[in-house]
């Protein structure tokens, strides 16, 4: 049985209601981009280009921040631009103002609403950068400061944790890479019907929630194009079930973490079919020695080397666009493991939908 997608007044008063609604919305979402928002994004690419950015800044908080993650590594590798992640706070706490001329500035944010993102960006602008917010709402502040605003077209979105405006984020931002490169973003056609497979699937993330339910605390793991799904999958458990769940690249699990892996806590690792999957190869086959409970979301092969996992359809599906989908099942294990604690994924504790930091 997988999630519904439209409203039903018999049971919307249940527990994780709305965000099961926003995870089966996801491939209309993607379809929605693909086919309306493509253009303009492509547009907006192309002019930036044209202003050759000599480096590229990323400035997100929460999910956001996993989003601009992601942007940073096709940044890297698609385009060969230095990228990195701002501190908000030498700008809004300290006052700094670097010269910022011909700086491409990406502020990624569901809302657009958080004080801090946009008095970076305002900041940034004022000092000579090239701004854009990537936003599920034009109307916020954040795209009224910002020179471009690229639309994710998420529709809105009512639960606490962002599910659809996450891989909403991670396309638009895809596309947006793939222009200032001279792409057409063709790899991503095949992500709706993919991500309509993988929801019809939520029995075996039921299954797998159920063998976890009782965990104390949770590694997840990845490198490369996958890291960024590590840490959203973390973020999801941690506001939705409250499990400490702690995320490292597979390269800073071995340097001391390591030490903490034992028998008994599970070890995620997002394994992506490609150079990434390659280079976490050593640390699956240490934790392997370890004795970890190991789970696998990825390639066939290396799911059945593991002690539980969820196989992903990679055949054929280019590396830069599986986080995409790699996502989905975690966004249904945190999801599955909340009701199965008895709690309620859309109603976590001591959050808001605009998070005002400063």
């Amino acid at each position: 049985m997988t999630v519904a997608s439209t409203p039903d007044p018999l049971t919307d008063h249940l527990p994780g209601r709305t965000m099961a609604r926003e995870m089966a919305e996801q491939p209309a979402v993607l379809r929605r981009i693909l086919s309306e928002g493509a253009p303009a994004i492509q547009d907006i690419a192309r002019r930036i280009a044209a202003r050759a950015p000599r480096f590229v800044l990323l400035t997100a908080r929460g999910t956001s921040d996993n989003a601009a993650l992601y942007a940073k590594y096709l940044l890297e590798i698609r385009l060969g631009l230095p990228c990195g992640l701002t501190s908000m706070s030498t700008t809004t706490a300290y006052g700094a103002r670097p010269d910022l001329t011909d700086v491409l500035v990406v502020t990624v944010s569901q809302s657009g609403g958080s004080p801090d993102l946009v008095a970076s960006t305002r900041a940034a602008r004022e000092a000579g950068a090239i701004t854009v917010a990537v936003t599920n709402n034009p109307d916020s502040p954040l795209a009224g400061v910002s020179e471009y605003h690229i639309d994710i077209m998420a529709g809105p979105e009512k639960a606490l944790p962002a599910t659809k405006t996450y891989t909403a984020s991670l396309l638009a931002l895809y596309l947006f890479v793939e222009g200032l490169r001279g792409g057409d973003g063709a790899p991503a056609q095949v992500l709706p019907g993919l991500a309509e497979q993988l929801l019809a699937r939520q029995d075996e993330v039921r299954t797998l929630a159920a063998r976890y339910r009782f965990a104390e605390r949770m590694v997840i793991t990845s490198r490369g194009y996958g890291y960024p799904t590590a840490k959203e999958a973390a973020l999801k458990l941690m506001e939705t079930s409250y499990i400490p769940a702690l995320s490292y690249s597979g390269a800073d699990l071995l340097h001391g973490p390591l030490a903490m892996v034992d028998n008994v806590s599970p070890v995620i690792a997002v394994v992506t079919d490609g150079k990434g999957g390659e280079a976490l190869q050593p640390v699956l086959d240490r934790l392997r020695g370890r004795g970890a409970d190991l789970v696998v979301i990825g390639p066939r092969h290396q799911v059945e080397q593991a002690s539980a996992g969820f196989v992903l359809p990679t055949d054929d599906v280019a590396e830069e666009v599986q986080p995409m989908l790699e996502i989905i099942p975690l966004q249904l294990l945190a999801y599955e493991v909340t009701i199965a604690r008895g709690q309620d994924p859309d109603a976590p504790r001591a959050l808001a939908k605009v998070t005002e930091t400063r």
